[in-house]
C-alpha cells in the first residue's frame, strides 16, 4: 500500500486536540485512530503493538540478523490535528496530474491559488491531495504516520536489513503536551526522527524557544455617562499594552530565525479582559529578552492604571532542540544522505515552530524533524503530494540501511 492511500484512511477520524479538557488524550477521537492503528501494526507483524493509559501507542521491529549490534533507531508522528480550524468530517479528494494551476475546493469557495504558493509549480504533473474546503486535511501529521508505518511494511516484507526499529505515535502534539507522559528509557531508542515537517527532503533540528503568555485585565466598570476619573476600561488597556510591544515581532513580518509575539485570542469587555500571546525565538537570548519586555510591558500598564488589575502569566513550552543535537550532528548528515539517495535535494532548514523531538531531544532522546510531503498545515488550504509522500518513504529506508551499518 502506498502512503498517500493510508493518509486518505487515517484523515477521516476525527482526532482534533483540545487545549480545554485538561485530560489525556485531550479528545476521544485520538482513542479511535490509536486503536487502528494498533490493529495495523498487528496487521504487519511488529513486537508487542500496544496503546497504554496516555493513548501513546508503541510497537517495535527487533534487528534483522548481523544487525544487531546497530544503535536502537526511533521513528515518531503525532496523531492529533490542530484545533486551529476544523478537522471534523474530513473529505479528502484526489487531484491527479495536478496542472499546476489554481485549485478550488468544492466548499467555501476557497481556492489554493498557485500565486500565493510558489512551492506548488514544483509539484506540476503529481498527485495532490486536499480536503473539501470545509476542513483541514490533516496531513499534520498523519502523513507522518502513514510514511512510518508504510516504511514498516516494506522493511518486513523487502527483508531489509535493519537495527532495531521503534515506533511511537503521540497523541496532543498540537496543543504542546505529545511527550508529557512519554517513557524514553521503555521506548528503547538510542536516536529518533519525527516525521513532521513539510517539503519531502526537509531537514529541521533547529526551532524556537517558545513559551505561552495569558493576560488577565480587570478593569472598572461604571456608567459611562458618570465614568469620568473612574472608568478603567479592560479592553483598551489590553489595547495599551500591546502597543508596547514592537509592531514589527509579529508572525507575518518576520522569517527565518526571526522571532515574535503573536497575539492568538483577546476577548473581554469594559469589566474585564483576556489576552493569550505565544512568544518564540530561536535565540535563547532574545527569547528570555521578549518575556522579560513582556513582563516590563505589562508592569508598566498596571502602574499607569491603579485602580484596575493585570496580571501576567508566563510558561515555556520548549527550548531549541540544536542545543542538544551539536554531539549528534550525525542524525543530520545521515538524513541529508538519505535524501539524496531518494533523489531529493535535501533542504536543512529551522523551525518555526516547534516538534514532540524538541521536549523529547531534552529529555535524553536526540530527535530531528523530517519533512512529509505535506504543506500549508492547519487551514483548509492544506495538502499533501502522493509522489512527495513516497519519496519520504525512500528516505526512512536509507536512513534505516544508514544505521544498520
Amino acid at each position: 500500500m502506498r502512503a498517500y492511500e493510508r493518509l486518505i484512511k487515517y484523515v477521516q477520524i476525527y482526532t482534533t486536540s483540545s487545549e480545554e479538557t485538561g485530560v489525556t488524550p485531550s479528545t476521544p477521537g485520538q482513542w479511535d485512530l490509536a486503536r487502528a492503528l494498533v490493529d495495523e501494526l498487528k496487521g504487519l507483524g511488529l513486537e508487542n503493538p500496544s496503546v497504554n493509559g496516555h493513548c501513546i501507542v508503541t510497537a517495535w521491529l527487533p534487528a534483522s540478523p548481523g544487525c544487531e549490534g546497530a544503535p536502537a533507531l526511533g521513528l515518531l508522528a503525532h496523531m492529533d490535528t490542530a484545533p486551529a480550524f476544523s478537522g471534523e468530517g474530513v473529505k479528502p479528494i484526489l487531484h491527479e496530474h495536478y496542472d499546476g494551476g489554481d485549485i478550488a475546493l468544492p466548499q467555501g469557495g476557497r481556492v489554493i491559488k498557485a500565486a500565493d504558493f510558489p512551492f506548488l509549480a514544483g509539484l506540476k504533473g503529481k498527485t495532490l491531495i486536499t480536503a473539501d474546503g470545509s476542513t483541514l486535511l490533516g496531513a499534520d501529521d498523519k502523513a507522518g504516520i502513514a510514511e512510518i508505518m508504510t516504511l514498516c511494511e516494506r522493511v518486513i516484507a523487502e527483508n531489509l536489513p535493519h537495527g532495531r526499529l521503534c515506533v511511537a505515535f503521540t497523541p496532543d502534539e498540537e496543543i504542546g503536551e505529545g511527550p508529557d507522559h512519554f517513557d524514553v528509557a521503555a521506548f528503547g531508542a538510542k536516536y529518533a526522527y519525527t516525521v513532521d515537517g513539510s517539503a519531502a527532503g526537509s531537514i529541521e533540528y533547529e526551532n524556537f524557544n517558545a513559551a505561552s503568555a495569558k493576560v488577565d485585565i480587570t478593569g472598572v466598570s461604571v456608567h459611562p455617562g458618570t465614568a469620568k476619573g473612574v472608568m478603567e476600561n479592560a479592553l483598551l488597556i489590553a489595547q495599551e499594552l500591546n502597543s508596547l510591544l514592537p509592531p514589527e515581532a509579529v508572525p507575518a513580518r518576520t522569517e527565518g530565525y526571526e522571532g515574535f509575539f503573536h497575539l492568538d485570542a483577546l476577548t473581554g469587555t469594559t469589566a474585564s479582559a483576556h489576552m493569550e500571546y505565544i512568544v518564540r525565538d530561536h535565540d535563547r537570548e532574545k527569547f528570555e529578552g521578549k518575556k522579560a519586555l513582556l513582563e516590563r510591558s505589562a508592569a508598566q500598564v498596571q502602574a499607569a492604571h491603579p485602580t484596575a488589575r493585570v496580571e501576567l502569566a508566563l510558561k515555556d513550552s520548549y527550548y531549541n532542540m540544536k542545543e542538544k543535537l551539536a554531539d549528534c550532528m550525525h542524525l543530520v548528515d545521515n538524513a541529508r544522505r538519505a535524501a539524496e539517495l531518494a533523489g531529493l535535494t535535501p533542504a536543512v532548514e529551522p523551525i518555526r515552530g516547534g516538534t514532540d523531538g524538541a521536549r523529547l531531544s531534552y529529555m535524553g532522546l536526540p530527535c530531528p524533524n523530517l519533512g512529509t510531503g505535506g504543506y500549508n498545515f492547519h487551514g483548509p488550504l492544506e495538502l499533501a503530494c502522493a509522489e512527495e509522500m513516497d519519496a519520504v518513504v525512500e528516505v526512512l529506508r536509507h536512513i534505516v540501511e544508514l544505521y544498520s551499518k
